[in-house]
């Protein structure tokens, strides 16, 4: 995969991951709660244990370095060891003995996540993600990555160090990237987003459409940068992305603009230049029918919604 590309993507559609608790158990033992986040990820840093959720008939039984994410979930369960076995609860705390003095030749220690992305890029994270997706770290290209990554973070956590919060974060965001990284390495991937980053076919004309969205692409040049036939390219290019061309380019455009629009000051009729309209009308329409609101609508409602609130 293109690691460029794929940070690119994750830029601009905000993806954030933040460690939010886990467990740390031996012996016989269960555990099972709520999911209130879209995206949830789960990562075995030592020991074995078993995932169960809702709409997901087979269990995912998880070794050292394995991560799984789970995707529109309401549950998910744990269970490890013989039976009978002890419900465990939750902690949010890392620093306590039960992490910080675990011992990975006895202990079970799973950390889990949330991964928030803005709302222009929900469905472009979601479509790209099944219900659960295992990574294994025995399957990825480079393993020992993805186990470095998952018990780095968790060191982090525990140690409690100064700058720690930071460090977390940086740690979250970095093992979600190489989550990303080795899913699309191991598994056929749905149409969608993730999907046509991976195809180096497409690269070419996909690069095109990134880096001059403005441009008023057509499909002959977009087949030719791919050395395709029109025919071809624009088959491929559906199967992977899951719309034609000229419709992703579409889409691409929006994500700029919300972009732009949530973090800017820039003019709408400078905006609807730089992303190719011949109009601000015609930019308007074009946002208000993808989105569902007006650019100004859209770009005082995102920030008044990023404005906090007094007391909380």
């Amino acid at each position: 995969m293109d690691a460029d590309r794929l940070s690119e993507a994750l830029d601009l559609v905000e993806v954030r991951s933040v460690l939010t608790g886990g467990v740390a158990a031996r012996g016989g033992w269960w555990a099972r709660g709520p999911l209130a986040d879209p995206v949830k990820f789960f990562a075995m840093v030592s020991g074995r244990a078993r995932l169960t959720t809702d709409g997901v008939a087979e269990p995912v039984d998880l070794v050292p370095g394995d991560v799984a994410i789970l995707t529109g979930r309401s549950w998910v369960a744990f269970e490890a060891g013989e039976a009978p076995r002890h419900e465990v609860q939750p902690e949010s705390d890392f620093s306590t003995t039960r992490f910080a003095g675990s011992d990975p030749a006895v202990d079970d220690v799973v950390i889990g996540g949330a991964v928030s992305v803005n709302e222009a890029g929900r469905t472009l994270l979601l479509e790209s993600l099944p219900p659960v997706a295992h990574i294994r770290s025995s399957a990825a290209g480079d393993g020992d990555r993805l186990l470095a990554a998952v018990l780095r973070l968790f060191d982090e956590a525990t140690d409690d160090r100064p700058g720690s919060a930071f460090a977390i974060r940086q740690y979250s965001q970095l093992l979600l990237l190489e989550v990303l990284r080795c899913y699309a390495d191991q598994t056929p991937l749905p149409s969608g987003w993730l999907r046509l980053l991976v195809d180096e076919r497409l690269r070419p004309a996909v690069d095109l459409l990134h880096g001059r969205p403005e441009h008023a692409w057509g499909l002959e040049e977009l087949a030719r940068a791919a050395a395709m036939s029109r025919t071809t390219f624009a088959e491929r290019f559906r199967e992977a992305a899951g719309v034609p061309p000229l419709t992703y380019l579409g889409r691409w455009r929006m994500l700029l603009a919300q972009r732009a629009l949530r973090n800017g000051d820039a003019r709408v009729a400078a905006l609807a230049a730089e992303l190719g309209y011949g109009s601000e009308s015609a930019f308007s329409t074009a946002f208000k029918r993808v989105i569902g609101e007006s650019p100004q609508r859209y770009r005082a409602r995102v920030r008044q919604e990023a404005v906090p609130i007094p007391g909380r």
